[in-house]
């Protein structure tokens, strides 16, 4: 997720302010002001985010706000106070960043979501057609096959969006493999962009190599074959994640623990809401279960987490006490 300047997130940002307005009656939350949660621009952060601000507002009496954030400036936003919460963090794809930011006190790591994954893909019809290419090491030979429209001597790969962390891991990895001579690295600007960039590309059969992670519903609907990395190795990987990475190496992502941050502060001021947090995890193919829903209804994320609440209540009151499992579902 290339490295965007840390942006000030300020009062004065425009907040999606879908603010809990009414409290519960019988519930009194441990904070006089809104729980402020980044909002990023990928499904299953849109979905938990929601979720999570259904139980705040419903069951624990507070009020919410969304700030519409990117990987990187959330993170910095988090260690300064500016955010309370980061529901969904990609430990592999900010790695040193966290390391930094954690090491200050400012912010903890509270809850486990659960173990995702990031590859490079081609889809199984491009491998039938390209038996050959194996490996993220083929793709030179293989340049005239994903030709770019705007640099047509060149291939093009679909890097991470612009200003997600996964950016710079995908960077790094696409400079190590010594692509820039025969490929261009394609940000799409947002999250929204490269889903259907590649799903048009997908429907009319084009070959096409590009970044992806799952659990996602785009993963999920479509046939894809993952291209060859050499193998993992756990500091040549770190380098990879760091912006400042001088010489970068190739290396296979790891498996990618999908975690909860919150600011420091706010876990001493609200010790029950912390807990809360810690606890909210999704079994894989709940979440799997989860964006499919949203894929196939297209349904926007508000929606899908009332889908969530009503449809998967064995998973999510399980991370709260009984009484305000009740309250939120009295709400539903």
């Amino acid at each position: 997720m290339q490295f965007n300047v840390v942006k000030t997130l300020s009062a004065a940002a425009v907040f999606l302010a879908f603010a809990g307005s009414a409290q519960a009656a019988d519930a009194t939350c441990e904070v006089n002001r809104p729980v402020k949660f980044g909002g990023m621009n990928w499904e299953s952060n849109l979905v938990l985010v929601d979720v999570e601000r259904f139980i705040l507002e419903k069951g624990y009496g507070c009020e919410t706000e969304t700030l519409p954030t990117e990987t990187l400036p959330a993170l910095a936003a988090l260690e300064r106070g500016d955010l309370d919460v980061n529901t969904e963090i990609w430990l592999n794809s900010v790695a040193e960043p966290w390391e930094k930011a954690e090491k200050t006190g400012k912010v903890k790591r509270v809850g486990e979501l659960y173990l995702g994954g990031e590859s490079w893909f081609i889809p199984r019809y491009t491998a039938e057609r390209l038996p050959e290419l194996k490996s993220a090491a083929d793709l030179p030979k293989f340049k005239d096959e994903f030709k770019d429209p705007e640099e047509p001597s060149k291939g093009r790969f679909y890097g991470c969006p612009a200003g997600w962390g996964c950016e710079v891991t995908s960077t790094n990895l696409f400079h190590a493999l010594g692509l820039d001579d025969t490929y261009t690295l394609y940000s799409p600007g947002t999250g929204a962009a490269q889903k259907a960039a590649l799903t048009s590309a997908y429907k009319r059969k084009q070959n096409v190599v590009f970044y992806y992670w799952y659990p996602t519903p785009l993963v999920g609907s479509m046939d894809l074959v993952k291209l060859d990395l050499p193998a993992y190795d756990a500091e040549t990987h770190k380098c990879l994640t760091s912006p400042d990475c001088k010489d970068p190496k190739p290396s296979a992502y790891p498996e990618n623990p999908v975690f909860t941050g919150v600011n420091t502060k706010f876990a001493r001021e609200a010790p029950k809401l912390t807990e809360f947090f810690s606890k909210v995890a999704v079994p894989l193919p709940e979440m799997d279960a989860t964006l499919a829903h949203m894929e196939e209804s297209g349904d926007d994320a508000a929606d899908v987490a009332q889908w969530f609440l009503k449809n998967k209540a064995d998973v999510w009151t399980k991370w709260v006490p009984a009484e305000v499992a009740e309250r939120v579902q009295a709400a539903l």
